[in-house]
Formats: C-alpha cells, structure tokens, sequence
C-alpha cells in the first residue's frame, strides 16, 4: 500500500531549514534504503508544502518517520498528516486497474 505523509510547511521554511536540513536528509535517505520512502520533495512556488510517499503494510513507518523528523521537532512543520493512497496507475501501482 501506499501512504502519503504530507507537511504544511511554516512561513519561514525556506530561512530555517539549512541549519536541520542534513539530518532531515540522512532520515529521509536512510527511510529510502529500507524500502519505506519512495519518493519525497517540497512543492514550489510557494514551498508550502511538502509530500513524501511511502510504500508498506501500514502507516507506521511514514508516522515513525514525521514524529523523528526534526523539520517537526523544530517547528519547520506546522501540521502532518498521513493517509492511504489507491494508486491505480502506472509500474509501481498497488492496484493497477486496466480499462476493458
């Protein structure tokens, strides 16, 4: 199954992230080497927000990973959230539905 971990990012991400961004980085790259993380960025323009996808039997690695994170530790986050994701489409979809 897939989960999306969302963040809503606080307004001055952008100014605070450098000072925790290589630790965010070795989490989240080392969540990637397990197999939890598939694929993860901050959306632009404006960087609001930012989404992470995570591929596994539960919730429990994307929750693992915000509650560690230090992005939400140090307040760079103002509000998570993880929900289940259909996926319908593509290669790595959990639930490829073809039409007729």
């Amino acid at each position: 199954m897939h989960y999306l971990l969302m963040y809503d990012l606080a307004p001055d991400y952008l100014e605070r992230r450098g000072e925790f961004r290589n630790e965010h980085l070795q989490l989240a790259w080392d969540a990637q080497e397990r197999g939890e993380i598939v694929i993860a960025g901050a959306l632009a323009d404006p960087a609001d927000c930012a989404v992470l996808l995570f591929s596994g039997d539960s919730p429990e690695a994307a929750e693992r990973f915000a509650r560690a994170d230090p992005y939400v530790t140090q307040g760079l986050v103002t509000r998570w959230r993880v929900r289940p994701w259909t996926t319908v489409v593509g290669k790595d979809a959990f639930k490829p539905v073809r039409p007729d």
